[in-house]
């Protein structure tokens, strides 16, 4: 599918729209959509993905400035007819093979009606299916409404238009535009902005490609044990307690950081114990040994720098320590203000300074679950954090926005696919 993307300015211009614009249009190329971007202003920033720079579909155009005073006052000035035809003129070539043409902000907010208008010509002839993605509604604003009038141009922008779909950020702006439309609310579609999140918590491209491995973004929870393995670690409690938390929470996640310990050849024999207990209890696919990520047969070395992103991920320190000389992680985990549940045991007391779930090693499991899952029901930046990641990053409003509305658009053309 062809998709092609209009607003009065693209990246690098900076804008919330814009990076919206960024996002949509990279991640759905990579997808495998065709995307090309047409602009008023703005530069190619993916080689993959074509700009179409053309002045007057900006916002700040002279001639645009201009006619918007006349507008403002009124007035339709011949100028205003001029650039609407070649707008539609323009548009309409390049537009030609498009599948589905977004939208944003022209159908609703005034600053270049010419460019509303040619769109309203576009959408008439229903060449190409049209999504209007709405963030402004120049009708419902008190700084705006001074410059509109009765009439065409002005009625363009909360008149219906048969055959578009209608899309805004948030339930707000929707009640919103179906107020202003006269529509429905179930017929436009909510689809908000989102956050990279390996971009705002700066992993690296190494982190970022075992964590897509892995799938520990949709962890739930994803618990932390950074250690090598050995005996002391007692890494087969915190098995114990996985396999526990996932009777009720499914898509819980443990991932232990290190390879076995170099100096003891028993250590072999402890990680196929802890293997053969991950089988055991049907935890394999939630228990993780990073040691064993790697793409061949060799020993994946994690750097210290990648450990770091994992406490930036992870929602819960596990160091279930029989012995430690002091307990590093602690530390770690309070720079990044990660709860930490932990051994009770002398060392911990102190790096912690008494703010850690404790438990006994050598107790039951089933308490150290129960700590856990009352954290998790309870904690709101917890619960905050999961609701972003399982709705608001860009990669989640692709799969469950974005990739469906455009299907529906397939499905309408007879295909049987949205790529196609």
């Amino acid at each position: 599918m062809k998709i092609s993307i209009l607003h009065y300015a693209t990246p690098p211009i900076v804008g919330g729209v814009e990076s919206t614009i960024y996002h949509h249009s990279r991640l759905l190329t990579q997808a495998g959509y065709q995307v090309n971007i047409l602009s008023g202003k703005g530069e190619q920033f993916n080689q993959e993905i074509a700009v179409h720079l053309i002045p007057e579909i900006g916002s700040r155009n002279k001639s645009i400035s201009e006619i918007n005073q006349r507008l403002s006052r009124g007035e339709i000035p011949e100028e205003f007819i001029n650039l609407r035809d070649m707008l539609y003129q323009e548009l309409s070539k390049i537009i030609k093979t498009t599948q589905v043409l977004i939208v944003h902000n022209a159908l609703t907010l005034h600053k270049n009606l010419a460019l509303t208008a040619a769109l309203k010509l576009i959408a008439d002839e229903k060449n190409t299916n049209m999504v209007a993605w709405c963030h402004d509604f120049a009708w419902q604003d008190s700084l705006y409404t001074p410059d509109l009038h009765p009439g065409y141009p002005w009625e363009l922008l909360r008149t219906p238009w048969p055959g578009v779909q209608y899309v805004t950020v948030s339930d707000h702006r929707r009640i919103r535009l179906a107020k202003l439309l006269n529509l429905s609310e179930s017929n436009i579609e909510l689809i908000p902005p989102g956050v990279d999140a390996y971009e705002f918590l700066g992993l690296s491209t190494f982190s970022r490609k075992l964590i897509e491995k892995l799938k520990l973004l949709e962890a739930e929870p994803l618990i932390l044990l950074p250690a090598r393995i050995t005996r002391r670690k007692n890494i087969e409690f915190a098995i114990r307690v996985i396999a526990l938390l996932k009777r009720d929470y499914p898509m819980t996640k443990l991932i232990v950081t290190g390879p076995p310990g170099p100096h003891n050849p028993q250590n072999i024999a402890y990680l196929n114990s802890l293997k053969s207990l991950r089988k055991e209890l049907g935890v394999e696919t939630n228990v993780e040994f990073l040691y064993e990520a790697s793409d061949d047969d060799e020993v994946l070395i994690i750097p210290d720098n990648v450990i770091s992103d994992f406490f930036r991920i992870a929602d819960i320190l596990l160091f279930p320590s029989k012995r430690e000389g002091f307990g590093i992680p602690v530390l770690e985990a309070g720079l990044v203000r990660m709860p930490v549940f932990a051994s009770d045991i002398a060392p911990v007391h102190e790096s912690s300074a008494d703010t850690a779930y404790l438990f006994d090693p050598a107790g039951a499991p089933d308490s150290v679950r129960d700590k856990i899952a009352s954290f998790i029901e309870s904690d709101r930046a917890y619960k905050l954090r999961r609701n972003v990641l399982s709705k608001f990053t860009w990669d989640s409003i692709l799969k469950n926005k974005i990739i469906p509305l455009l299907d529906s658009f397939a499905d309408k053309n007879g295909n049987n696919s949205s790529k196609t």
